[in-house]
């Protein structure tokens, strides 16, 4: 595929606590026994002023399925890389509950 005009493509992020739906386009419950899926290509693209849809859930994606990491000087977890919003039909809160993020990789 051609680069993007604007921002970047990124493929390879797996999705832990949760499914993603591929013919609703939005995070589903996971499937029985299935503990990871993968996500599809995600054009990320920079935005000044970004206002997010508060109907979305805010995911943390993380660098690694450990989901500890140390205390950099921000307050962040250094295995901590971005909040990326993610479509849903149910409350935001209900994966928070569930504990559900994204991962750039899966523990060996």
């Amino acid at each position: 595929a051609a680069p993007p005009q604007d921002g970047v493509y990124i493929d390879g992020f797996f999705l832990d606590g949760a499914r993603w739906d591929r013919e609703a386009q939005l995070i589903a419950e996971s499937e029985p026994k299935v503990m990871h899926d993968t996500l599809p290509v995600i054009h990320f693209i920079p935005t000044v002023s970004f206002k997010r849809n508060k109907a979305d859930y805010e995911c943390p994606l993380y660098k690694t399925a450990v989901r500890a990491g140390v205390l950099s000087t921000t307050g962040q977890s250094t295995n901590f890389v971005v909040a990326v919003d993610i479509p849903t039909d149910r409350n935001p809160d209900f994966w928070v509950s569930m504990g559900t993020a994204m991962l750039c990789a899966l523990a060996e």
